[in-house]
């Protein structure tokens, strides 16, 4: 066990739970009134506005959610993509199609050049950031085949277009594996710890390394003592009482914070949805309805301000536009969820059904016509503005002012080289409005980004 690693607390949490006062409208106003200072909220607070059930407080929590989500991030909302190596597991995760005993399923991991061509087939569609993805088994070549296939995308180039970030979604691993993973130049690495109540891990995980509830909760200290700037924590909502996973959610962020100095970069929030040949993903014990689900994401906002919100296409269109106002930041467009599904096309063999069938260019468009700005922006990753350097100024609400810029000048690039007409006319009108509210010096810098994209530079951020 890693020295100083994450423990939960459950006694704590209960005790928390126990002494909700969101029924008390002066209560529920007093954290709402601190937490539009975007300092955070601490798990009495927190416990607080998840107990809130009177529509007047609820429709002033949502509003304090989206004035935070607008002050620290603008409009923007990132847009990114997963790439399945991999379908191949060991483990016996009873609501994942992936897992061991799943005979139905047809088993592959993708040959590198299989890797390219899932990569060429992605960037004809406008993507520039991923997320990779394997079940957790890998051929014989262990981590190295991950590295390998982080090798290939990096390389592999379409056109005018290229993926420009990699992050990372793969079993945990060692601190000498997490330094290895750090040197192939990742964005993030992300690991959903699926329930962080312990006694229903072990009833939904029968088998596998994965069985092991303290290597996967910990993995986040070893990424970090390894180096990872950057990380990603979340939830599989349905498994266990949300409330508590929250909770559970906010220990383990304030863990990483005081220990390294650095929060988690993401909070992804997947609810259970249908997976081929598993009876709890048809019929999740503690499901999520989708007034919860907003109050989850309204809240994990105001309680973790300078954290990314990952929303994936499990969800339904209406569902992520509702979202998308609460506090959401990030979300995958144009997924697919199986090992050579763009490339080859179809959704056989996937780790879980989709919410959202749209393509890219189709999310893109929708985004628009709501007036949120679409970005593909890799510059901070780059530019070394990660981990606690990324904190510093996200806490305070200063990033937007390099991440505006950056998604202007990369929503400008989707336009010239993938956009189809309909998306180019809603698009110009939102980097219009968009340069419109800029203050001058920032709007004439954007506008000089803007000018060398049209002029045919690619990959243009500050």
């Amino acid at each position: 066990m890693t020295t100083n690693a994450f423990q939960v607390d459950e006694e704590a949490i209960r005790r928390t739970l126990g002494a909700a006062q969101g029924q008390n409208p002066d209560r529920v106003r007093e954290v709402l009134r601190k937490a539009l200072e975007m300092k955070g909220l601490d798990d009495r607070e927190v416990s607080d506005l998840m107990d809130i059930t009177d529509p007047t407080l609820l429709d002033e929590l949502f509003h304090a959610a989206k004035k935070v989500k607008e002050e620290i991030y603008g409009n923007r909302i990132v847009l990114f993509a997963p790439l399945y190596a991999s379908n191949v597991c060991n483990n016996e995760c009873t609501y994942c199609a992936f897992r061991a005993s799943n005979k139905g399923l047809v088993r592959r991991s993708l040959s590198q050049e299989e890797i390219a061509e899932e990569t060429r087939a992605m960037i004809r569609t406008g993507q520039k950031r991923i997320v990779l993805l394997t079940g957790e088994a890998y051929p014989k070549e262990g981590l190295d085949y991950v590295l390998q296939c982080i090798k290939t995308i990096y390389a592999t180039k379409e056109g005018k277009g290229e993926i420009r970030r990699i992050n990372v979604e793969i079993a945990p691993l060692t601190v000498e594996d997490f330094k290895r993973l750090k040197e192939a130049e990742i964005g993030t690495y992300i690991t959903v710890q699926e329930t962080y109540h312990r006694e229903t891990y072990e009833q939904v995980h029968l088998g596998g390394k994965k069985r092991n509830f303290d290597w996967r909760v910990q993995c986040m200290d070893r990424a970090m003592e390894g180096g990872i700037d950057d990380v990603g924590i979340g939830v599989l909502f349905g498994l266990y009482d949300w409330k508590f996973e929250v909770l559970a959610l906010m220990q383990h962020a304030n863990h990483l914070d005081q220990r390294f100095g650095c929060g988690p970069h993401t909070i992804s929030i997947p609810r259970i949805e249908p997976a081929e040949g598993s009876e709890i993903s048809e019929h999740p014990p503690f499901a999520v309805s989708d007034e919860d689900f907003k109050k989850i994401i309204a809240i994990l906002r105001l309680a973790v301000p300078y954290t990314g919100i990952i929303l994936s296409t499990r969800e339904r269109p209406e569902i992520r536009r509702d979202c998308l106002e609460l506090g959401v930041s990030q979300i995958s467009a144009g997924s697919r969820t199986n090992p050579g599904g763009y490339g080859q096309g179809g959704e056989h063999d996937a780790q879980f059904s989709l919410g959202d069938h749209r393509s890219l260019d189709e999310v893109v468009r929708d985004l628009a016509e709501h007036g949120f700005m679409p970005s593909f922006c890799t510059g901070c990753y780059r530019l070394g503005r990660v981990g606690a350097d990324f904190m510093d100024m996200a806490k305070p609400g200063d990033i937007k002012t390099h991440c505006q810029p950056n998604a202007v000048s990369t929503f400008v690039e989707f336009l010239e080289d993938y956009a189809s007409p309909e998306t180019v006319d809603i698009g110009w009108k939102v980097i219009g409005a968009c340069l419109e509210q800029m203050p001058k010096q920032l709007r004439q810098h954007t506008e000089g980004m803007v000018a060398e994209v049209k002029a045919g530079q690619r990959d243009v951020f500050c």
